[in-house]
């Protein structure tokens, strides 16, 4: 518990980008948990998850000149949502950089770590991304942003290497409860959401009446109801592929 802090000059080897205020690289790598009085990332964070919605949005606009706006938000959104900075964080090794007191933060951090090989891209609302490794990736930019004049080249240089891979309209998915939706549409399907989080931490499926989905997320809500809906829509899936058998169907 007591062992030393590695020093963050490897942060700069691995973004690629020498500090000219090195006080703002401490402030990125300092949870506001580390000690009484610390100046902490969260106002480089703040000034990070600006300047990342204006990169992206920026690179989306010319990367794709056909894509509407109402395709080029959820794309923005999926490449800099909280599980995808996480799992960018977690790449780049961040984590064992993050200067705090809370020891709770590193099983959390852990714990999202030993699950990622089950979704290798992105879970799409199935598991619990830590806050404070996205919040640290925001930071980061923000303090290169902040250190190098604001300069809009220099940071992309840094996030777009964080990003990758970057999420396309290819390899975009919607959510499980988005899924479900509209697999019951279209084979017109009565869907039922039972929520029971505030019991037990659970949310329940029902398709044309019958318990398809149960999900289970004591830490957070919309993720009981992302599993509970997925179980249901993987069964859905699996029932219509039934549904010329004799017995399939509903």
């Amino acid at each position: 518990e007591n062992k030393p802090l590695p020093s963050l000059g490897e942060v700069e080897k691995i973004i690629g980008y020498s500090f000219n205020n090195h006080s703002l690289l401490d402030q990125a790598f300092t949870h506001p948990s580390y000690h009484k009085g610390c100046v902490s990332y969260e106002r480089l964070e703040y000034v990070g998850d600006s300047v990342l919605n204006l990169l992206v949005a920026k690179e989306q606009f010319s990367m794709y000149p056909n894509l509407p706006p109402g395709s080029l938000s959820p794309l923005r959104a999926a490449n800099i949502d909280t599980e995808k900075l996480a799992r960018a964080a977690v790449q780049h090794n961040f984590h064992q950089y993050i200067r705090h007191g809370n020891p709770l933060l590193k099983k959390r951090i852990q714990a999202f770590i030993d699950v990622l090989p089950r979704h290798p891209v992105h879970s799409h609302g199935l598991i619990d991304a830590p806050k404070v490794l996205a919040d640290v990736l925001e930071s980061t930019v923000g303090a290169v942003f902040i250190d190098s004049n604001c300069s809009i080249d220099t940071t992309w240089e840094v996030a777009s290497f964080l990003l990758k891979p970057m999420i396309t309209p290819e390899s975009l998915q919607t959510n499980a409860v988005q899924k479900l939706f509209e697999i019951c549409q279209k084979y017109k399907l009565k869907v039922r959401l039972v929520d029971l989080w505030s019991q037990d931490g659970t949310y329940k499926v029902f398709v044309n009446n019958q318990l398809k989905g149960k999900g289970i997320c004591h830490e957070k809500k919309e993720i009981a109801l992302n599993r509970a809906a997925n179980d249901a829509y993987k069964e859905v899936v699996r029932r219509m592929s039934m549904a010329k058998s004799p017995d399939g169907g509903y």
